[in-house]
């Protein structure tokens, strides 16, 4: 994950520096501009240091390696769920909280409480009561 975290980091000392040179460049009257490099440069950073700590402390990964072998790489890579119905319970609760910014508040509110329910289902999925996998 060092490549990874060089990639980020270099994003964030890009991003800081061209948010100033933007503010300048606008003389600081529109805000939303520099404080949106910023913000990009901050949250690239904060994903640089988390890839750094977390390569620190798994280590070298095959496909970091130049030796590696392909089949160093196979097996389980995490536990997915794949004939879940909630990604896409959540992907239209935002879908509809797009449209409530665009059309109306109320529509807003309504696919929150969706979204809400759909979150809760997906991470939960897998502990119900007694046949929980």
């Amino acid at each position: 994950m060092r490549i990874e975290s060089w990639i980020f980091g270099g994003l964030s000392m890009f991003f800081v520096p061209i948010g100033v040179v933007y503010g300048f460049l606008t003389h600081w009257i529109e805000p939303v501009g520099f404080l949106a490099l910023w913000l990009v440069g901050g949250l690239a950073g904060m994903i640089g240091l988390y890839l750094g700590y977390t390569g620190r402390r798994v280590g070298m990964r095959p496909e970091d390696r130049h030796d590696a072998e392909i089949h160093e790489g196979a097996g389980e890579q995490g536990q997915f769920s794949p004939w879940s119905w909630w990604p896409v319970a959540l992907g239209l609760s935002a879908a509809g909280g797009f449209l409530g910014l665009a059309v109306g508040f109320w529509i807003l509110f309504i696919s929150a409480g969706f979204a809400l329910v759909a979150l809760l289902g997906w991470v939960f999925e897998y502990s119900r009561g007694d046949h929980a996998h």
